[in-house]
């Protein structure tokens, strides 16, 4: 059975880019969000097997998001893709839960390669 993911990303561009990976690899997108409110709400509800998630979002970062899931107890690993790539802020996404952090940009090799380690 294919694995369910979300993709949260504030660009339309990056979610169809990570989207075409995935699902080359046999991933199902089950939903992709734009906003931390749309990826908190989508979450909960779709309970995909993976999140990818932006840490820079219109109406919060990432790292409050994972805060949310943690408080939730969501059960998605999440893979955080961040053009932020300070080691301090990566540190803090992986202590809050995050099972991966990729530095944008990337390759669609990195992406699988993180996404499959899950």
């Amino acid at each position: 059975m294919s694995k369910k993911v979300l993709i949260v990303d504030d660009s339309r561009y990056m979610r169809m880019l990570i989207q075409e990976a995935l699902e080359q690899s046999g991933y199902t997108v089950v939903g992709q969000a734009s906003t931390g409110e749309q990826a908190i709400d989508m979450a909960f509800d779709l309970q995909p097997d993976i999140v990818t998630l932006d840490n820079i979002l219109p109406d919060m970062i990432g790292l409050d998001i994972l805060k949310a899931y943690q408080a939730g107890n969501l059960a998605s690993s999440v893979v955080i893709i961040s053009a932020v790539g300070q080691e301090s802020v990566i540190q803090e996404g992986l202590t809050l839960g995050a099972r991966g952090y990729i530095v944008k940009p990337f390759t669609q090799e990195q992406l699988l390669q993180t996404i499959q380690a899950l």
